[in-house]
């Protein structure tokens, strides 16, 4: 790789570590969730097929740990593209041109990631792709970090001022079906649409040593 040295590579290796442990090097301390979370947490093992079954071929993500389970399962995926992506609107464009190239693919990532896509949304609203994006929410219940609280809250409104079409899944049984039916308006009909992934549904942060 030409920028193996740079920080950013060594953020995004660090950062691949962590997804793999279950966590997230978030600079606020490191989060995880314990084999016995992850397996009651079935929701989190629907996202991934769900997808696939949309036909998706790209996954591409800022590191997060509401998203380890899907993201770990389409690294270890020989069908699927996974690209760890230095900042959240740099998706946007990728996927861009994945519907040019004829495939689909799907945009992971957290809140406080949305305020960094706004601009680049008119994208999509100009040109008419299919986007589909999983948004983990942070700064809405149980928060421990102030400083997530301010996009935490806008998000959806954010999302809704640039016309993208979110729903809200804040119990796991409530997950599979809004994903499909929001894969289905996304591909079928060439929208914006967001699935929010309550804090509630993802679990409580903690800081652990």
């Amino acid at each position: 790789m030409l920028f193996r040295d740079c920080s950013a590579f060594r953020y995004l290796r660090a950062s691949r570590r962590a997804i793999g442990a279950g966590g997230r090097d978030t600079g606020e301390g490191t989060t995880r969730m314990t084999e016995t979370e992850d397996t009651i947490q079935d929701w989190r093992h629907e996202v991934l097929p769900i997808l696939k079954s949309f036909d998706v071929k790209h996954v591409v993500y800022v590191p997060d740990a509401g998203h380890a389970v899907a993201i770990r399962t389409a690294e270890q995926d020989n069908d699927l593209v996974t690209l760890a992506l230095t900042t959240e609107e740099e998706g946007i464009g990728y996927l861009a041109g994945c519907w040019l190239g004829g495939e689909r693919g799907a945009l992971l990532m957290q809140s406080s990631g949305v305020g960094n896509c706004i601009n680049t949304l008119a994208l999509q609203t100009m040109t008419r792709f299919p986007l589909l994006m999983l948004v983990t929410m942070r700064g809405d219940w149980a928060e421990f970090n102030p400083w997530q609280n301010p996009m935490g809250q806008a998000t959806e409104a954010a999302l809704k001022l640039m016309g993208v079409r979110t729903w809200r899944a804040d119990k796991g049984e409530d997950v599979g079906p809004l994903l499909r039916g929001a894969a289905t308006m996304a591909f079928n009909g060439d929208e914006a649409c967001a699935l929010l992934l309550g804090q509630r549904l993802i679990g409580e942060k903690k800081w652990v040593k």
